[in-house]
């Protein structure tokens, strides 16, 4: 199975993203440079090829490329994001992956959707609602994936921006998050709370490896007694603009 995974470089107004939970602190973008080019050396070094999309500088939150498709096997849904300032983002996404030879599909107005309020895992996608991605976009994605044999379920969000800023899928399947920013937890057949907020995102490397924040050393250690194989990476400057792990790539597989 061929892994390669979507990023894009952090552009130079960085410091400029869209806050909706948090209050702004100083970004050094220079030190999220770093820190990106970090995180891709991460993927590679997993065995992840990655294929950057181009950059967009006139975008602040660009980098955080997630948002801008949902990807299904051979299938790329172009989202509509939900904040109007990110709506140019997606261009060059959809591009890159019809040149990858990908079946494209978009979220029309009126629905919104942001990628980062998708989390799929075993033939199921949950959906938060409420912050970028509106019922309209849940539907029309929830058409696209139903010939794949999807089963898509809303999810109540009010604490946080995305679904995945919230809860992210160990490999098995059990849900991670840190609690004060799960509406529900009971939504999750499976819920494990975690100790602190960067540790509730992890990026699937494989079958017994995450990837998450180097700012949860005491979830890092929980993952390990799961008998899960820990890659952290310094997160700092994305995680003062709401932004985490999963924002930073679009994973391919198959």
């Amino acid at each position: 199975m061929s892994r390669r995974a979507l990023v894009r470089r952090p552009g130079p107004r960085l410091a400029e993203g869209l806050l909706t939970h948090l209050e702004r602190v100083p970004v050094d973008v220079d030190l999220a440079l770093e820190q990106w080019e970090a995180y891709v050396a991460a993927l590679a070094a997993e065995g992840w090829e990655t294929i950057e999309v181009p950059p967009a500088p006139a975008c602040p939150d660009a980098v955080f490329v997630e948002d801008t498709v949902v990807v299904y096997d051979d299938l790329a849904v172009i989202t509509r994001p939900g904040a109007d300032e990110r709506k140019p983002e997606t261009a060059g996404t959809e591009q890159v992956l019809r040149d990858l030879g990908y079946r494209i599909a978009h979220v029309e107005a009126p629905g919104t959707l942001d990628g980062g309020d998708v989390l799929k895992h075993d033939g199921t996608a949950w959906v938060g609602l409420g912050g970028r991605t509106n019922r309209a976009g849940l539907d029309q994605l929830a058409a696209h994936l139903a010939p794949h044999g999807v089963r898509t379920v809303g999810v109540p969000l009010t604490r946080v921006l995305h679904l995945k800023s919230a809860v992210t899928a160990l490999p098995d399947g059990t849900v991670v998050g840190f609690e004060e920013l799960v509406d529900d937890p009971a939504v999750w057949p499976t819920f494990l709370a975690v100790p602190e907020e960067p540790g509730a995102h992890v990026v699937l490397l494989d079958e017994r490896t995450v990837l998450m924040s180097a700012s949860a050393p005491l979830t890092a250690r929980l993952y390990e007694e799961r008998g899960l194989r820990v890659v952290a990476v310094p997160m700092t400057e994305f995680e003062k603009l709401e932004g985490c792990v999963t924002c930073l790539s679009v994973r391919l597989r198959g």
